[in-house]
Parts: structure tokens; sequence; C-alpha cells
């Protein structure tokens, strides 16, 4: 059964500073959706939910709850021109730029019934149809602290999540055609022994992240049970 419309943001090239910014905008009108709905209102109706998409516009290193870097790292990671930024999600330190999509969903949990990791469990099954929309049909989460989805024993796509009052917030960042290296300064996600791949990599041709939205965007219907509709960065 559709659960209603979830609003599409896409915001294009962007600092990762600014897709948050809009992100927390649009947690605002979840909570809004919320507090002004109706006890006897159909779940998903005027919900506020959105999914904020954009590109990096530079190079940034960002870490969640744990895994901060040290005063030495971050200067070493500065000294190759990267930005530094902590964040509200779960996870440790991985890498954003340019040729990666990120994916950040707003949607009511409470509203959807669904546990929060159920919800983790749906970014990983809608990234895996996705990539085999694509003929990656080794696409495949692994287990746990594996999160994420793999290619191998290369990551493809990292995810890490931030759920207040059941709103959730962060998401996924998958690479299209990232400039893999960045990778090399750091231990991505904490997990040592480990790879990084990309769409282009696996592919074997150059896949930007305009080319792959459309696929994302009806993996992400299928997954989350919903329309999805442009609109408007708000506040803008």
């Amino acid at each position: 059964m559709s659960r209603g419309p979830v609003r599409v943001l896409w915001l294009g090239l962007r600092p990762y500073a600014e897709a948050l910014r809009v992100q927390e905008r649009c947690v605002g009108a979840a909570r809004a959706a919320r507090a002004s709905s109706s006890p006897g209102s159909i779940p998903g109706d005027s919900s506020g939910e959105s999914v904020v998409l954009s590109e990096p516009a530079g190079p940034v290193y960002t870490w969640g709850l744990r895994g901060a870097p040290g005063a030495e790292e971050a200067a070493r990671l500065r000294a190759r021109g990267a930005g530094l930024a902590a964040a509200r999600r779960g996870g440790q330190i991985t890498f954003h730029g340019p040729g990666q999509l990120l994916a950040f969903p707003v949607l009511d949990l409470r509203r959807r019934r669904l546990p929060l990791r159920g919800y983790v469990a749906g970014l990983e099954a809608l990234v895996v149809r996705f990539c085999r929309r694509l003929g990656l049909a080794a696409a495949r989460a692994l287990p746990p602290p594996c999160t994420g989805v793999w290619m191998g024993d290369s990551k493809i796509c990292a995810i890490g999540v931030h759920c207040g009052n059941h709103i959730t917030s962060h998401g996924l960042a998958l690479n299209c055609c990232t400039d893999l290296t960045w990778f090399d300064h750091i231990v991505p996600c904490g997990l040592e022994g480990k790879g990084v791949t990309s769409l282009s990599r696996e592919l074997g041709h150059h896949v930007t992240v305009e080319d792959i939205l459309q696929p994302f965007l009806d993996s992400f219907q299928e997954v989350f049970e919903c329309t999805v509709v442009f609109s408007e960065d708000p506040g803008d």
C-alpha cells in the first residue's frame, strides 16, 4: 500500500554543510506536519516526509557519534585540502566528495510503523535493488558491523543515520564516479581490511550522479512504498 508522497529536493552540486542545513529544515517540516496532523488521519497523509539529494561540491571527511580523528590526523587530512565535519549520525569516519550521491531521507518511522533497524535494512535493500537494476547482481548487504552495501569486500555505499523523535536524518552515500584515492587516507567506517569501490569501477564506464537519479528514486519508491514528487528547497 502506498504511504503517500515524499518530496524530493535535488540540490545538485552543493557543499556538504549546505545539504545538512536543507536537511534540518526538512526535519523541522516533518515535525511540524506531525504536530498538526489529526489523530484520525491516514498514516502518510501530509507527513512532511522528504528526501534530500545532493552531490558534495568539495572533499570532506565526516564522522559520526564515535571515531572522531585526533588532532594529528585532523591536521593531516586538512593538509590534503579536505574539510572536516562532525555529523549527528551513527558510524565512524568516511569521505564525501564530487561524484558521490548523498541521500538524506527525512521519514516518520512512527507513521510507517517501522523500527530503526528495519529502516536501516530498508536503505540497504534500496541500494541493493538499485545496483541490480544497473546489472550489479553481486551487490549485497553484510551482517553487522558491516553496514552499507558491498561488492565483494569493497563498500559501494555507506550508511549512517540519525533518528530523533521517530524522524530520520542523514542516510547514505553512494559512490558513482568518486575519486576513491581520498579513502586511502582513512580507515573507512572504522573497518580494517575492507576496500571501497564505485559504480564507475564496477560497471567499467563513467557513471555520474545525475545518470543514476531516476533508477535510484524508482528503487526508493518501491522499497518505501511511496510516490516521489520533486519540490523546491524550503526556505530558499
